[in-house]
């Protein structure tokens, strides 16, 4: 594909200003800053009372889907159906309806665990990747309903895949590979549009700017590597060499909603901010216990204007959840789970105030980021939660868990959240 069509096809100036949607403006928020807040008492008085099977953990799921006949390492929402696509150990996928645990459909094809589903922003297709490299891509038939999938394409390149992201706004595939190498096609053809080559350990993460324009990748050998996708050529890279940059491995990386800063946390608990104009470290954050990991990091947009340096949530193995305000890099407020976080979502508007964690304590916790007042727990797995993702506007989590079940949460508490 010339780099003329994948301009054609890929990336239109005029689509910039689409990202962000109208709805999503709403009022500024006060910074209440750092809140004390007694962990055990809002969790005692959030923890549901549903029937427990005789078992000890409280379950306050609203459904559960049992399916998998291992642990289940990650789950994915359609961004307007009740449907959840879930990957696990026994090297299936499935997407299910999360009202009632019914299969839609199995997605059947790979030969290891698959460790990445992903639904295509229109929520026409479904990605799932695993550790024996495939990336298999299903499409939905008709227009009348979502029941009916047919299977698409398979893409090949990657040794094994370590994650997958669909562009924002168009049909177009990336992946990054623990061979050090980033890919990038197009659906519904499935050409290969690029294969990035500058890594030099395993892709541990990448993304999308939210503009659709850029990609930013990041690998366990700690270098970030900033891309245009229409060229093979990184536009810049940062390596340990560089000082202010040495993060160990780099494990988790999100970019600001302004397109403009990008955020990295390492295997040595260190986190660092890019500016992604300059191609240079502006700051680092040092919340997170030395030689713990930085699994994960999210954007929350607290001003509902999405411009500006944002505020960021880090979450690491130390099972600490901090809240950073990126314009002044001063901590805001630190939450806590008892083990490793695993997952931290943002909602969506206009609740984007809400961020849910996941961790191998069992649980996950709904949090207000403006004050880090604990609003609800959710209770039922028997093992750690390796995964989570919000679903039907956010008003549900649904989770993946070691345990071989997915449950759905309900995110809403009373009428006030």
């Amino acid at each position: 594909m010339t780099s003329d069509q994948i301009d054609q096809d890929y990336i239109g100036e005029e689509d910039a200003e689409a990202f962000i949607d109208q709805d999503e403006v709403y009022a500024e928020v006060p910074d209440h800053g750092d809140q004390p807040m007694d962990d055990d008492e809002e969790a005692a008085d959030q923890v549901g009372d549903l029937p427990t099977d005789g078992e000890e953990t409280p379950n306050n799921a609203l459904q559960h889907f049992p399916n998998h006949t291992g642990s289940v390492f990650v789950v994915s929402c359609h961004p307007t159906e009740p449907l959840a696509a879930s990957g696990g150990e026994d090297d299936l996928g499935y997407i299910w309806d999360i009202t009632d645990g019914e299969v839609i459909v199995k997605l059947t094809g790979h030969t290891d665990s698959v460790s990445n589903t992903a639904f295509s922003a229109d929520g026409e297709m479904i990605a799932t990747g695993g550790m024996d490299g495939k990336v298999r891509v299903w499409r939905r038939v008709g227009k009348e309903n979502y029941r009916t999938w047919e299977f698409l394409t398979e893409l090949q390149g990657p040794d094994e895949v370590m994650w997958l992201r669909w562009h924002p706004k168009g049909s177009v595939l990336l992946a990054g590979s623990n061979d050090s190498t980033v890919w990038l096609w197009q659906l519904p053809s499935g050409n290969t549009m690029q294969v990035f080559a500058g890594h030099t350990g395993p892709v541990q993460c990448g993304e999308f700017t939210p503009d659709g324009k850029r990609i930013v990748t990041a690998c366990a050998d700690g270098m970030l590597i900033y891309w245009d996708p229409r060229s093979p050529t990184p536009v810049f890279k940062l390596t340990p060499q560089d000082a202010r940059f040495d993060l160990d491995g780099i494990t988790s990386l999100a970019v600001n909603p302004s397109s403009t800063l990008a955020v990295v946390g390492g295997t040595s608990g260190s986190v660092r901010v890019v500016s992604l104009s300059k191609g240079e470290v502006v700051g680092a954050l040092g919340g997170h216990a030395e030689g713990e990991s930085v699994e994960a990091v999210q954007f929350v947009d607290l001003s509902g204007t999405a411009s500006g340096p944002g505020v960021v949530i880090t979450g690491g193995t130390d099972g600490k959840v901090c809240i950073w305000d990126v314009s002044t890099m001063r901590l805001r407020a630190t939450l806590e789970h008892q083990d490793a976080i695993t997952s931290v979502i943002a909602h969506p508007s206009p609740k984007s105030h809400l961020i849910v964690t996941a961790s191998a304590d069992k649980t996950l916790r709904t949090w207000d980021a403006r004050t880090g007042t604990l609003v609800k727990e959710h209770t039922g797995h028997h093992g750690p939660v390796l995964g989570a993702s919000l679903g039907l506007q956010g008003s549900v989590v649904v989770t993946a868990g070691d345990d071989g079940v997915c449950l759905v949460f309900t995110t809403e508490v009373d009428q006030e959240a």
